[in-house]
């Protein structure tokens, strides 16, 4: 099925761009904080997609993706970076409105400095694998700089969004490896999976909806900034 991918994107977003019109958490009000965000996430993603797919990290099924391709990457791939840091930014955005009671701050502190501890370990042990390397590599320094740098109080919120888009995560991740549609190299990766899905993959997700989320609060509190002058 040529279209499995694309589909797959579809239905990862049809969902959260109908839901946004939903009177009370009025999602469609803040596109406009969430767009430059995806584009400079998007590009630094689209990077290291480019370099994985020529390195041989990952690969694509050709019996499941429409065969249009920009810069090697399938059209589908590109669309993923789109379709997935906007259903889970609508997560976040429906937890806060949603869910008042917050992490203790010390809690997400903590939360914070275990997956710094974790990249350390990861990128000692497996920094001669690209996916891994890569993906700790970016993931502590993202989590140092929000943490201890700009003291984010949001990463409270996101941690748990985090847990929350985990269930769609295994469902889409789970098809797209099990089928396959996207095939892992395990040369380049620790070789252990949940299901079909390799480790790495929740941390690299971590890190895309981090950044994404990171640079949707930050163009959020401009604009009332800006507003409030």
């Amino acid at each position: 099925m040529r279209y499995a991918y694309l589909l797959i994107n579809f239905l990862t977003v049809i969902f959260p761009v109908l839901l946004s019109f939903d009177k009370r958490v009025r999602f469609y009000k803040k596109w406009k904080y969430i767009w430059p965000g995806m584009a400079i996430t998007g590009l630094v993603f689209l990077f290291w997609d480019v370099l994985f797919t020529i390195k041989g990290v990952w690969s694509f099924n050709p019996d499941f993706i429409t065969g249009l391709t920009f810069f090697r990457l399938p059209i589908e791939e590109i669309l993923f970076f789109l379709t997935v840091p906007f259903s889970c930014i609508f997560i976040y955005a429906c937890l806060n409105y949603y869910v008042r009671k917050r992490l203790p701050s010390i809690v997400s502190q903590i939360i914070s400095a275990i997956i710094i501890i974790l990249s350390l370990v990861m990128l000692a042990l497996y920094h001669n694998r690209l996916y891994t390397l890569v993906t700790f590599s970016l993931l502590l320094v993202l989590i140092a700089v929000l943490q201890y740098v700009f003291k984010s109080p949001w990463l409270k919120r996101f941690y748990v969004a985090y847990i929350v888009s985990l269930l769609p995560f295994y469902i889409v991740n789970g098809v797209l490896t099990a089928i396959p549609i996207v095939i892992y190299n395990n040369a380049e990766n620790i070789g252990k999976r949940v299901g079909t899905i390799p480790f790495e993959d929740h941390f690299y997700s971590m890190a895309l909806l981090l950044m994404n989320v990171g640079f949707y609060e930050y163009f959020k509190r401009r604009a009332k900034t800006i507003a409030a002058a």
